[in-house]
């Protein structure tokens, strides 16, 4: 009896030192399964600090953004409602840009300007940015090479025998479940790997299971934006959140520095893990509506511009090189977008921006979508009526 008491004691003692040790895993696990839940999601997508490894970035000197006539804006925006369609969407942030001018901006749900805000797949279209820069400077010259020419660890995975364009378009032709309400999906299983501090890297390596041929169809698949940071940091010896922070952030200025939410091993979450103020997700826009132009400086090639934002992918499908495409989509019309509300919507035709944050658990049901697009169009056509018209030949002969 006495041998069993010290075996049972001894247990206690090993096991309460194990959760000392694992403390941190098992917290970032118990916030991963009540991230979404109704009482805490808002105020989740605006801490992911307090939840999860993270890894700050510089935001360079914060640049303000000039403001239009929002006063007018409002006037002419009063019969959409705006207040209904906020109410109903659970959005926490919004700013509309005509021109690069603020015209409008608001925060709901007792969240604040300086919040920095969860991207979810937002982040996808930043990545797609970066890319863009690297592949415009010849670092990674040719798109049709395969990804494992950088990723050597992919060899042997589903990844094996999919190019970089095939991974930029969701056509990898890897097998992967992507239902965020599955509690056994693959999705879900990626984020216990990263609450555990496991290694996305591990995780993309270890995909086995393909639906198809790499370029045969188009499935939207998250996992292969990670691979795309495996094939950049392959080719440049450089985190993400290094290269963000140089090549976009730091030039652009933000209105707070960002951060990327990160894996055990220092990993940048890059599908959807990047954090900015609402203003900030803006500016993203913004630069996209003035063809990768900042400030005098061409941050990022306007035909990586024009090439990633047009419908590229197989099977007809509105994605172009992580980039949305509204069905029906008009002329300069694309669009970044994250579970739960997320949005960056860019009309290049008419110089207007909205950045939109939310916290929307019904995301994903019918019309919700639709909605937002007509809503985005409408305040887009507004947002036109205010800017200035170009000046004619007959106005500037008179100067």
């Amino acid at each position: 009896m006495k041998r069993i008491g010290i075996t049972l004691a001894a247990l206690i003692v090993v096991l309460a030192a194990l959760g000392i040790w694992k403390r941190e895993d098992l917290t970032r696990l118990m916030a991963v399964n009540s991230l979404f839940d109704a009482e805490k999601i808002t105020a989740n997508f605006s801490s992911m600090e307090t939840l999860f490894h993270t890894r700050a970035m510089d935001g360079g000197s914060a640049t303000p953004l000039p403001e239009g006539d929002m006063q007018g804006f409002a006037e002419v925006a009063e019969p959409l409602d705006i207040d209904s369609w906020v109410a109903e969407n659970a959005i926490t942030g919004l700013v509309v840009l005509g021109d690069g001018q603020l015209l409008m901006e608001g925060y709901y749900q007792g969240t604040e300007q300086d919040d920095l805000r969860m991207s979810w797949s937002v982040a996808k279209s930043v990545l797609s940015l970066l890319l863009g820069q690297l592949h415009g400077e010849g670092v990674i010259p040719d798109l049709d090479a395969q990804v494992t020419e950088f990723a050597p660890e992919l060899r042997g995975s589903a990844y094996d025998g999919a190019s970089i364009r095939n991974v930029l378009q969701m056509a990898s032709g890897v097998a992967f479940n992507e239902d965020y309400f599955d509690f056994w999906s693959d999705i879900n299983r990626m984020g216990r790997v990263l609450a555990l501090g496991g290694s996305m890297d591990g995780f993309a390596a270890g995909q086995s299971a393909r639906r198809g041929d790499p370029g045969a169809d188009w499935q939207y698949v998250s996992i292969d934006t990670h691979v795309l940071s495996m094939v950049i940091r392959g080719a440049t010896g450089r985190t993400i959140p290094e290269l963000v922070e140089e090549k976009l952030f730091a030039p652009m200025g933000l209105r707070r520095d960002p951060f990327y939410v990160t894996d055990g091993d220092g990993v940048a979450f890059v599908l959807g893990g990047l954090n900015l103020t609402t203003r900030d997700y803006a500016r993203i826009g913004q630069l996209v509506a003035q063809n990768g132009m900042w400030d005098g400086q061409q941050l990022v090639p306007a035909d990586w511009i024009a090439e990633s934002t047009v419908a590229s992918a197989p099977g007809g499908v509105g994605y172009g090189y992580q980039w949305w495409l509204p069905e029906g989509a008009e002329a300069g019309e694309v669009y970044a977008r994250g579970v739960y509300g997320q949005f960056i919507w860019i009309d290049r035709a008419r110089d207007v921006v909205i950045a939109v944050n939310s916290a929307d658990r019904a995301f994903r049901a019918d019309g919700v979508l639709d909605g937002h697009i007509e809503m985005f169009r409408s305040l887009a056509r507004l947002a036109e009526t205010l800017q200035p018209a170009p000046a004619t030949d007959a106005a500037l002969s008179d100067e």
